[in-house]
């Protein structure tokens, strides 16, 4: 998969927006006929109470005369009594608020008002994406004045819940607007920046992505330029510059100072905002908060609950806002801060703290390859040898598939099998442990050291770890890439990467294996074709590899 190749058209492949919309109809209709009958009977019980209705938030022009408004739903109690407003900003879809209509009854049922819109430039809103710029986060405060003033009274607390897209845009309105006092951010990102560029790397892929499934939407030449250059390696410090006031870590003091209690909900393999640029705000955090981390990819998780089914994710977010802004004693705030699906549908794992979720870390060293074979991963620091290999030639080791087609499958039980023994040596170093003679856990964020030189300016290197069987097959536990740029040819480069944070258990048996390249098709490669990686440890600065342990 590359930038260039086919993208998926959609953020949620398994998004039944069909019968979401038999749902939006029967809620203002109350034709319940054509659904199921505990469904139905959810619809009746809603609209004995609840007044439903589309509505239009409105907003000032962009520049022109035309004033900008967006589309919208409001579930609106009829008694005339103050109760917490729940205010969702869509996701990046066409599909816009209908996404959340599931579990908006949901909310308004528990005794919530909601108002959920879709983004400005997509679907049924007017304007131009702007990818949570500013006129997003006035969006955001603008659709909460919108419903105070169509309920009539005050709310008694104010939350935010987004998914995707409108996960950042709900920490940014946190961060603007004193009145939220909650948060539920499900497949979010902290720093859009390091999303889009992780160690000088461009995420093509992702990138690509998102342009694909926008095709009907309506992008502001500033977010086309944007997404232009990061495809094309152009006007990285303009992009980087662009990411700020879109990133909620810049704002994480104004976060902190409303005491704004965070959710946050995100997949080990997410591959379009990668989890650590999300933990790094989390634990920037100083108010109440909650990480769940899933099995998957980006919004795959909380698939399920989209559609109304029951999904542990969905149910910790209407936990976070009962206790938060109702007051419910429902011992989430005794619970874990971090709670943890464990790969493959391991665990459920509760700790303390992200601190709390490592327990130690074991460094083995890395020693160069005897008798032909790998080189080996130890407990002792050998100092011998250097392993060289040719760099712009794409291996068998790649981060999956495709961007979130590949979570789904991971979510069903069936992640990707690499036939590690096909990766070839010619084009990458391979590192291996003796089998692990018990299950070793996994918790937390690996971390490798090594120092290469490389006979071209530039180069890009793209390191796995796999927990690899008795015949050769494996699985990916985590990876990471990092590229030099404006460098001498042959001189030294000393790197330390953080792989993506990792939740897995390697079975007894199976040995972990680190794989180092220089292509992925998920990245924009510096590798230059042709030229040559030498990765060689010294004495006194020997190559290492930090796992952390549970």
């Amino acid at each position: 998969m590359s930038s260039q190749e086919p993208q998926p058209t959609t953020l949620y492949p398994e998004l039944d927006e069909a019968a979401l919309a038999r749902i939006a109809e029967a809620l203002e209709t109350g034709d319940t006929s054509h659904l199921a009958p505990a469904r139905a009977a959810e619809i009746e019980q809603l609209r004995s109470r609840v007044d439903f209705r589309r509505v239009t938030v409105p907003r000032p022009p962009e520049g022109g005369s035309t004033k900008v408004s967006l589309d919208g739903a409001l579930w609106a109690h009829r008694d005339g009594e103050a109760r917490p407003v729940v205010v969702m900003p869509s996701p990046w879809t066409d599909a816009g608020w209908l996404v959340y209509v599931a579990q908006a009854i949901r909310f308004a049922l528990k005794g919530y008002d909601v108002l959920a819109y879709t983004a400005r430039g997509f679907a049924g809103s007017g304007g131009h994406v702007e990818v949570a710029g500013t006129p997003d986060i006035e969006d955001g405060i603008a659709a909460l004045d919108f419903a105070i003033e169509q309920i009539g009274t005050e709310p008694t607390s104010v939350g935010f819940l987004g998914d995707s897209y409108g996960s950042g845009i709900s920490q940014l309105v946190a961060a603007h607007e004193p009145r939220v006092k909650a948060v539920a951010a499900l497949s979010t990102w902290g720093d859009l920046g390091k999303a889009f560029y992780e160690n000088d790397t461009r995420h093509v892929a992702s990138v690509a992505a998102l342009l694909k499934a926008a095709a009907k939407a309506r992008l502001s030449e500033k977010t086309q330029q944007v997404f232009a250059d990061v495809l094309n390696n152009e006007n990285v410090p303009d992009t980087l510059a662009w990411a700020v006031p879109r990133s909620p870590i810049t704002y994480i003091e104004q976060i902190n100072d409303n005491d704004v209690a965070v959710l946050f909900a995100n997949a080990w393999h997410e591959t379009l905002f990668p989890s650590n640029q999300m933990l790094e705000t989390f634990n920037r955090l100083t108010g109440p908060k909650r990480l769940l981390m899933s099995i998957g990819d980006h919004s795959g998780p909380e698939a399920t609950g989209i559609v109304g089914l029951p999904n542990r994710i969905w149910e910790d977010a209407h936990r976070w806002f009962d206790h938060h802004l109702k007051g419910v004693d429902n011992d989430i705030d005794t619970e874990g801060e971090v709670v943890s699906e464990i790969m493959w549908h391991g665990p459920i794992e509760e700790r303390s703290t992200w601190g709390a979720v490592t327990g130690r870390t074991e460094r083995l060293y890395l020693s160069a390859p005897q008798n032909g074979g790998d080189g080996t991963l130890t407990d002792k620091p050998s100092g011998d040898g250097d392993v060289t290999f040719r760099a712009g030639t794409d291996t068998r080791a790649t981060v999956a598939d495709a961007i979130i087609f590949s979570g789904f499958a991971e979510l069903a039980g069936l992640p990707r099998v690499y036939r590690t023994g096909k990766i070839d040596r010619a084009n990458a170093g391979v590192w291996v442990t003796a089998p692990l003679p018990v299950v070793t856990p996994l918790r937390g964020i690996p971390r490798l050291h090594l120092t290469y030189t490389v006979d071209a300016p530039e180069s890009t290197l793209v390191a796995y770890l796999f927990a690899v069987g008795p015949r050769g097959l494996g699985h990916i536990i985590t990876h990471a890439p990092f590229t030099r740029l404006l460098g001498e040819a042959g001189e030294s480069v000393t790197v330390d990467i953080e792989l993506q944070a990792t939740g897995y258990n390697v079975p007894a048996g199976h040995r972990v294996m680190l794989v180092v390249d220089t292509i992925d098709p998920f990245y924009g490669a510096a590798t230059v074709e042709g030229s040559t990686i030498t990765i060689a440890p010294t004495e006194s600065d020997p190559h290492h590899l930090d796992l952390p342990l549970g």
